[in-house]
C-alpha cells in the first residue's frame, strides 16, 4: 500500500455529491459495457467499483505492505496477502482443473518465465516505491482523489504505451517456457502443495517479526472504529473481497483478474488520436482492443470502475480532497515510478494484481518469479525513496 490508513484523518461527513457522481459513472459505464458486449461487461463494471471500495476502505496494497517487511520486519500485511492467495487458490485450483466455474469457460494467468519477466518485474518494484503505489495502488488512490497518484498514473500509461513499441525486441527475449502447478499436480494435488507452501510462508513472516520484535502484529486489528460504509475496513476484510473480485472476474470473463493491459490500451488510444500509427507496431497487430470499443474492453471497464468505486468510498469517508500543492520532487518520483511499472508490466506481462495475485492464484511458476524479481526491486526502490524527499 501507498498510504497509512487514512481513517485518522478522515472528516466525519459524507461528500454526497461526489458519491453520487461516482455512482451515475458506474450506471453510465455499465451501460455502455452492456451495449458492447452484454450483460458481463455490465457486471464487470460494478465489479470493478467494489474492489474499488474494498480496496480504498481496506488500505490493502503491495507497496507500503513489502517496503515494512523489508526494513522493519513487520508482516501484517503480508500475512493479509497469504491469506488472500490462500483462499483464492481454493477458489481457483479446482476451477481450473476443471476448466469450468459455473458453466463458464475458464483459463488462468500461466505465461512464461524468461528475461523479459526478470527485468519487468525487478523495474515494476522499484517503480512501485518510486510511485507509491502499485498497478491496483495506483488506481484507486487516483481514484479516491490523490492527486500525486494522478500523476503516477498518466506516467503508468505512457510507459505502457512506450513498451509496447518494443524498442529493446524485449518480446523475443529468451524465456524457458511456462509452468502450472494445476497441470502438473491436478487441482487436489496442486491445492496441497500451494496451501503447505503458504502456510509455511505464513510462519515464516511471524518468525522474522518476532525475532526483530519480540512479538508479532495481530492480524485483525481493534474493530471498534471500523465502518461497513465509511471505512477502515481490516486488511483480512480487503483480502476477502479481493478473492471474491477475482472469482467474479473468473466466472464472467473466463480468465482471472487484470489491470495493467487497460493502461496500454488507453496509452494507445490516445496516441492514435494524435496521429500516432500504433496499429502497425508488432505488439498491435493481433491485438483486437486498439481496433475495438473501448467499452468492450473488460479489462478496461474494470478499471474504471475500481477508480469510480474507490472515488464513492472517499466520498463516503469524507475524505475526497485533490491536494494542489506538492513538491517538485514528489512529483518527479511519481512519475518516474509510473514510468518504470508501465514499462515493467508490460515486459513481465502484468503487475502485483495480473502476475503475482492471478498468476499465483492460477498456480504459474510466473507469479512466483515475478515476486522474487519484483522485492528485489524493492531493496532497490527503498534506498532510492530519500533522493526524492520520501520516507523510508
Amino acid at each position: 500500500m501507498s498510504l497509512a490508513a487514512p481513517a485518522l484523518t478522515r472528516p466525519r461527513a459524507p461528500q454526497s455529491i461526489v458519491v453520487a457522481l461516482a455512482c451515475a459513472g458506474l450506471v453510465a459505464l455499465a451501460m455502455l459495457g452492456a451495449r458492447e458486449s452484454g450483460w458481463r461487461h455490465a457486471a464487470l463494471a460494478c465489479v470493478g467499483f467494489l474492489a474499488g471500495v474494498a480496496l480504498y476502505h481496506s488500505s490493502f496494497g503491495f507497496a507500503f505492505a513489502w517496503r515494512r517487511m523489508l526494513i522493519d520486519r513487520r508482516g501484517r500485511a503480508i500475512r493479509a496477502q497469504l491469506v488472500m492467495l490462500a483462499l483464492a487458490i481454493l477458489v481457483f485450483f479446482p476451477a481450473l482443473a476443471q476448466g469450468s466455474l459455473f458453466g463458464q469457460e475458464v483459463s488462468g494467468f500461466v505465461f512464461p518465465v524468461g528475461l523479459a519477466l526478470v527485468v519487468g518485474a525487478f523495474m515494476f518494484g522499484v517503480g512501485m516505491q518510486l510511485a507509491g503505489g502499485c498497478g491496483s495502488g495506483t488506481l484507486y488512490t487516483a481514484g479516491g482523489g490523490n492527486t500525486r497518484m494522478i500523476v503516477a498514473l498518466a506516467a503508468f500509461i505512457a510507459g505502457s504505451l512506450a513498451a509496447t513499441a518494443d524498442p529493446l525486441r524485449w518480446r523475443s527475449w529468451p524465456d524457458i517456457g511456462a509452468w502450472s502447478l494445476v497441470e502438473a499436480l491436478g487441482g487436489a494435488g496442486a491445492l496441497a502443495v500451494g496451501l503447505l507452501a503458504l502456510v509455511a510462508s505464513y510462519a515464516a513472516t511471524l518468525a522474522l517479526e518476532r525475532l526483530r520484535h519480540g512479538a508479532a502484529e495481530p492480524l485483525i486489528a481493534d474493530l471498534s472504529r471500523s465502518s461497513f460504509f465509511a471505512g477502515p475496513w481490516p486488511l483480512v476484510g480487503g483480502a476477502v473481497a479481493l478473492v471474491l473480485v477475482n472469482a467474479a472476474t473468473l466466472a464472467l470473463a473466463g480468465r482471472p483478474w487484470g489491470i495493467t493491459y487497460g493502461f496500454a490500451v488507453w496509452g494507445a488510444k490516445l496516441a492514435a488520436l494524435v496521429g500516432v500509427d500504433v496499429a502497425h507496431w508488432p505488439f498491435w497487430q493481433n491485438e483486437s482492443a486498439l481496433a475495438a470499443s473501448l467499452w468492450s474492453d473488460a479489462t478496461s471497464v474494470m478499471n474504471l470502475g475500481l477508480m469510480l468505486g474507490a472515488a464513492a468510498a472517499s466520498g463516503l469517508a469524507g475524505a475526497y480532497a485533490p491536494q494542489a500543492r506538492i513538491p517538485l520532487s514528489s512529483l518527479t518520483a511519481a512519475a518516474l515510478g509510473g514510468l518504470l511499472m508501465g514499462v515493467g508490466a508490460r515486459l513481465a506481462t502484468g503487475c502485483n494484481i495480473g502476475a503475482f495475485f492471478s498468476g499465483l492464484a492460477s498456480g504459474s511458476a510466473h507469479g512466483l518469479v515475478w515476486a522474487i524479481c519484483a522485492f528485489a526491486g524493492v531493496a532497490l526502490g527503498a534506498r532510492l525513496r530519500p533522493l526524492f524527499g520520501l520516507s523510508r
